[in-house]
């Protein structure tokens, strides 16, 4: 069946026309309310965890975006039709009954996003044919909450295979009828469950392996493996730099002039830090090991860079006090 459209204004409930701001609060409001580690609903929660991250992977970044609203006018119809990237053709996408088509139940994003924002997925190309045969290995995508990352988990997951029916052997009839084993499609779909142990310290892009869970080898060959490509999940307070986070912290103007102690989030518990007086918006401050886990003990950093934000609305006396200062500072930033 085609691939089905995702509307991802409407996975963040926003407008087509929102600025980058306006998503981006959207998606860490919804973060928040929907993380796995906080929901009520787990399995429907780490679900819809999954979509608003798939959905912030596109929307928030301009030229994921782009592409993305370049999609064509059709994209209202619920399943597109439109080019693959590269090409000018219509196509469809449909597993044929030849070969096997793997869906990862509850790791990755949809098959739509690794259409057209990941790249293919799917058997790595084996063109020899020895009598003996190891089977092929088998790639899909896993999603990692940073606090994953942080402490480690053993996560279950499902693969559905669409493999040839046993029954009709992939032809879609027995006896001049549709096989009723597969509906007539010549295929049928098996689920395997399987724990995957998620170390700590893994990185965006790793991959994990599940040895011999592959495709089946041929000539008493063994079983190729599995792996699962990691895909850290975007978070609503922290943005990743290899084993770095950042944080941004809003900040009052005194805070800023004057320096100040305040609390921030970390992975692992909030912390106290000192704002040092005349820090700057936009300026880094640094504290140590609260970053992401990695090897041989090496711990990352977090990185807090204040956002200076004016008070919305002043009162008169406030406007007095902001006049007095404007008068006596001899602060120039333009100069």
């Amino acid at each position: 069946m085609p691939v089905e459209f995702k509307d991802y204004y409407k996975t963040l409930g926003v407008e087509r026309t929102a600025s980058h701001d306006e998503i981006r609060k959207a998606f860490r409001t919804l973060a928040r309310q929907y993380h796995p580690d906080v929901a009520k609903d787990k399995k429907r929660s780490e679900e819809k965890f999954k979509e608003i991250n798939e959905a912030y992977e596109v929307l928030g970044d301009a030229e994921k975006r782009k592409k993305y609203d370049d999609l064509g006018a059709d994209w209202k119809q619920g399943a597109y039709r439109g080019p693959m990237p590269g090409g000018d053709r219509a196509h469809e996408w449909r597993g044929g009954p030849e070969s096997e088509n793997f869906q990862f139940g509850g790791t990755g994003f949809s098959d739509f996003f690794e259409q057209f924002f990941s790249g293919a997925r799917g058997r790595q190309a084996d063109f020899g044919e020895p009598e003996t045969e190891k089977g092929q290995d088998v790639e899909g995508v896993i999603m990692v909450t940073l606090e994953e990352a942080t402490h480690g988990a053993v996560r279950p997951i499902s693969v559905r295979r669409n493999t040839l029916c046993a029954d009709c052997r992939g032809t879609g009839v027995k006896g001049r009828r549709p096989c009723p084993a597969c509906g007539g499609s010549g295929q049928t779909t098996v689920t395997q469950n399987y724990k995957v142990k998620i170390p700590a310290g893994v990185r965006d892009g790793q991959r994990l392996r599940v040895s011999g869970q592959g495709e089946p080898g041929s000539g008493g060959g063994p079983p190729g493996d599995l792996y699962l490509r990691v895909r850290l999940a975007s978070h609503p307070d922290f943005r990743v730099a290899g084993g770095d986070l950042y944080y941004d912290l809003d900040l009052a103007p005194w805070e800023a002039a004057l320096g100040a102690e305040v609390s921030v989030p970390t992975l692992t518990g909030p912390v106290s830090i000192k704002i040092p007086p005349g820090t700057q918006s936009g300026q880094r401050l640094r504290v140590r090991a609260r970053g992401l886990p990695g090897r041989d003990n090496e711990q990352g950093d977090l990185y807090v860079v204040p956002r200076l934000q004016m008070p919305p609305k002043t009162t008169e006396r406030e406007k007095e006090l902001w006049k007095q200062l404007a008068h006596e500072s001899k602060f120039d930033p333009r100069a």
